[in-house]
């Protein structure tokens, strides 16, 4: 059974931390036993005391999450599989993380059937965005791509906002992203069981076929595993037939004519193939907007010939 895994997302002192503990109550009230993987940019972890000693917890340091340590990641959730028994994984990512690249680090082939992508949680902070201005455009871009991709939106600390500045708050929020569900909060206190119960985020995430013709969703993420051998030729036009809303494609192919499967990546829009040197498992992991996850994988099955 595929464990699931949900991203608190958010920039810099917006309030993940207090979330996280919100989450982690209620996992427990639910008699659901969670993990966290914590991500932080400096050598020494300064959130950690924020998970209770009977949570199993890895923490990355001296990195972010989606670019520097990812080889670090992918070994931290193997040694949480292997060592640690739970059914829900909470990673908090830096302030500085991009959500589609830490979805990409997240759903490695290597065990991308182990987790279940249900979602990213933004967490903004009202009095942060309304002084938005004073940041570069760099971070003013990471912080809308940081709502724009998310399931659910924290907006937090209202209590620093007039009435009239919480009605644009909220109407600025859902101008970059019309389709999450918007809490208006202080201290990320939020009613959990919206957030956490399966029916919310499955409908994003693996029903989009029942959604209204051109509804815009959040991110997304496909999993299938090869049962046979892939012709070289029809893989690559395959790929050139996917949509453009697709940002990665990784996985190991299984190629005809090689002893091991070979490794396959993607990022907006180049492909780049690599020979592996040993049989690992042939899972291809496919992250975009607005999939049609039943398609993908009928198109993949008339590909992957047993």
């Amino acid at each position: 059974m595929k464990k699931d895994v949900f991203i608190l997302s958010g920039f810099l002192g917006s309030g993940k931390t207090t979330l996280l503990k919100e989450v982690l109550h209620a996992l427990k009230m639910e008699n659901k036993k969670p993990a966290v993987l914590m991500n932080e940019l400096g050598s020494v972890s300064i959130d950690s005391d924020a998970v209770e000693e009977d949570t199993a917890m890895r923490e990355l340091l001296d990195g972010c999450i989606c670019c520097t340590i990812s080889e670090k990641l992918e070994a931290q959730l193997q040694g949480l599989l292997v060592t640690e028994q739970f059914d829900v994984l909470i990673i908090e990512t830096t302030g500085a993380a991009h959500p589609v690249e830490v979805v990409d680090s997240i759903l490695s082939p290597l065990f991308a059937d182990k987790f279940e992508f249900k979602g990213i949680i933004t967490v903004v902070d009202g009095k942060q965005w309304k002084s938005r201005s004073q940041f570069s455009p760099s971070v003013l871009h990471l912080m809308r791509e940081q709502i724009r991709h998310a399931q659910f939106i924290i907006a937090n600390k209202v209590d620093l906002l007039t009435e009239m500045e919480q009605g644009m708050f909220i109407y600025e929020l859902q101008q970059l992203n019309a389709n999450a569900k918007v809490f208006l909060t202080n201290y990320a206190k939020v009613p959990m069981t919206d957030i956490l119960s399966s029916s919310t985020t499955r409908i994003d995430i693996n029903e989009y076929d029942k959604a209204s013709i051109g509804q815009h969703l959040a991110l997304q993420a496909v999993v299938y595993t090869f049962k046979g051998e892939v012709d070289g030729e029809v893989f690559e036009e395959w790929v050139k037939q996917q949509a453009d809303t697709i940002y990665r494609m990784k996985g190991y192919i299984p190629l005809k004519g090689k002893k091991y499967p070979t490794m396959f990546q993607y990022s907006y829009g180049m492909p780049l193939f690599m020979q592996a040197d040993m049989k690992y498992k042939t899972n291809f992991v496919i992250i975009g907007e607005g999939l049609h996850k039943t398609n993908i994988i009928r198109s993949l099955e008339e590909i992957d010939y047993l």
